[in-house]
C-alpha cells in the first residue's frame, strides 16, 4: 500500500486539492457519485480542465453553481451528511473536517459552533471541495498521509464579514487548535496562499507534518489556483513508498509524541452498559482504557473510566461520552509521552505462522516476542503449557515478516 505526500506549493485551497488529486487519478465519476449521497447532483456543473500556471501544467477545477443563493450553516450540513448514504469511515473524514470548520468558526465569532453560517464555506463549490477531497483519500486508501508545512500569505481578502487580514481568523484557529507549524520565508507574497477549507483539509487528513527522509515516487498529480503569483500557484499530491531507514533517521526510539487522556467517573451505569462503553471506546481508536471501582459522594459505589487516545481524535471521542454513557461531563488534558518504535509481523515456526510484535531499545536493538493470543491459541490447539509453547517458538522461528512500516 502506497502513502501519500501532499506539497503545498506554495499554499493549498480545496479546489487545488481536489485537481491534484483527479489530475493523479481519481475518477470523475467516482466524486460525483458521492456528491449524489447528498443530493448535490443538480446544484452544480464540476469540470476538470488541463490549464498552466507559470508555464506548469496542472489540473483547474470550475464549479459552476446553479443555485448561488443558498448559504449554509453547520446545522444544515450536519443533517445533511448524517442522512448521507456512505461508507462510515468516508462519513466520518467529511463530518470532522467540518466540525472543526464550525468550532474555528465558533471561536472567533464568539458562538456556539451550531449557530455557525458559513457564508463562503457553506456554499456549493466549498461542498464539493471537501466532499471530493475526502472521497479521494477513502478512493486511494493510501498507508499514511504525509504533507510539508503550509505558508499563509499576506494582505486582506473580501468576505461576507468585510475586508480580512491574511491569514484569516480561522485559518489561525485552525492551525492554533491542531499545533501544526507553518512556513513564513514567502509571506512576502501577497494574496491568501492557504484557504480554511484547505487547511481544514490538512488538519484532518494529514497524519503527519515531517516528510520522510527517504522515498521514491509512483506517480503524482498537480492542482493549480486562482491567484496569479511571482511562483507556481500550484499543489502536487504524490503517491510514495517510503523506508524503514526513513522512518527510524525521522523518528528516534523512543519518541515523543503528545496524547489526550479523558476521564469521567460514573455510578448510574450499569457494569454491563460500562463495559460497551469500553468496548466502543477501544474500536474507535482508543490507545488503551482502564476502568476501576470507587467511591463517590452519598457512598455511591461508581467507576472511574480513563481513556488515553490520539490528539486528533479527542473531538470525536467527547461525542462518544455524551452518546454512550449518562455522564454530564468528564476531564480532559493533554500530555506527552515516550514510546519505543514497534511494528507487528509474522514469523515461520514449526506451528505455522505466528504473529510477533518488535520493539526497538534505544541504542538499536531489536527486541521481538509472539503475541500473547497467539500463545493461548497455540496452548489449546497442541495442548501444552505456555512456556512450552514459548519455546518451541524461540527454537524453530525463521526471518520476521513485517506487516507495517516502525511507528
Amino acid at each position: 500500500m502506497e502513502e501519500i505526500l501532499i506539497e503545498c506549493s506554495p499554499g493549498v485551497s480545496g479546489d487545488m486539492l481536489l485537481g491534484a488529486f483527479y489530475d493523479l487519478g481519481v475518477p470523475k465519476d467516482e466524486i460525483e457519485k458521492k456528491l449524489a449521497c447528498f443530493g448535490l447532483e443538480n446544484l452544480y456543473y464540476l469540470n476538470f480542465r488541463e490549464s498552466q500556471n507559470c508555464s506548469i501544467r496542472g489540473i483547474k477545477v470550475d464549479v459552476e453553481k446553479v443555485d448561488q443563493s443558498t448559504k449554509r450553516d453547520w446545522k444544515g450540513i450536519k443533517h445533511l451528511i448524517l442522512k448521507a448514504q456512505l461508507e462510515e469511515q468516508l462519513k466520518k473524514r467529511i463530518y470532522e473536517v467540518f466540525e472543526s470548520l464550525a468550532i474555528a468558526e465558533g471561536r472567533v465569532h464568539g458562538i456556539n459552533p451550531e449557530e455557525v453560517h458559513f457564508h463562503e464555506i457553506g456554499a456549493i463549490d466549498s461542498l464539493v471541495d471537501i466532499i471530493g477531497v475526502c472521497t479521494s483519500i477513502e478512493y486511494l486508501k493510501p498507508k499514511k498521509v504525509f504533507c510539508n508545512e503550509p505558508t499563509l500569505g499576506r494582505g486582506f481578502i473580501k468576505a461576507d464579514h468585510g475586508k480580512l487580514s491574511v491569514p484569516s481568523p480561522a485559518v489561525i484557529e485552525l492551525l492554533r487548535k491542531k499545533n501544526i507549524k507553518v512556513i513564513s520565508n514567502i509571506d512576502s507574497i501577497e494574496g491568501e496562499l492557504s484557504t480554511p477549507t484547505g487547511i481544514a483539509l490538512l488538519c484532518n487528513l494529514v497524519e503527519s507534518f515531517q516528510i520522510p527522509y527517504k522515498y521514491s515516487i509512483d506517480s503524482y498529480g498537480v492542482g493549480l489556483g486562482n491567484l496569479n503569483l511571482p511562483c507556481p500557484n500550484l499543489v502536487r499530491v504524490l503517491k510514495i513508498n517510503s523506508s524503514d531507514e526513513n522512518l527510524i533517521y525521522q523518528n528516534n526510539s523512543p519518541r515523543y509524541e503528545e496524547i489526550c487522556v479523558q476521564e469521567a467517573w460514573i455510578d448510574d451505569q450499569t457494569s454491563e452498559e460500562l463495559a460497551n462503553l469500553i468496548e466502543q471506546f477501544r474500536k474507535e481508536g482508543a490507545y488503551d482504557v482502564s476502568s476501576q471501582t470507587i467511591n463517590m459522594k452519598k457512598n455511591r459505589i461508581g467507576f472511574s473510566i480513563q481513556v488515553i487516545l490520539p490528539i486528533k481524535k479527542q473531538e470525536y471521542f467527547r461525542k462518544l461520552w455524551f452518546e454512550f454513557s449518562t455522564t454530564i461531563g468528564f476531564r480532559e488534558r493533554i500530555q506527552a509521552r515516550w514510546i519505543l518504535l514497534r511494528r507487528k509481523g509474522e514469523c515461520l515456526t514449526t506451528f505455522g505462522k505466528v504473529k510477533f510484535k518488535q520493539s526497538m531499545k534505544p541504542n538499536g536493538t531489536i527486541y521481538m516476542k509472539p503475541e500473547n493470543d497467539e500463545i493461548l491459541r497455540l496452548q489449546i490447539e497442541n495442548n501444552k503449557t505456555a512456556e512450552e509453547v514459548r519455546n518451541i517458538i524461540t527454537e524453530t522461528r525463521e526471518e520476521f515478516k513485517a506487516f507495517e512500516d516502525w511507528k
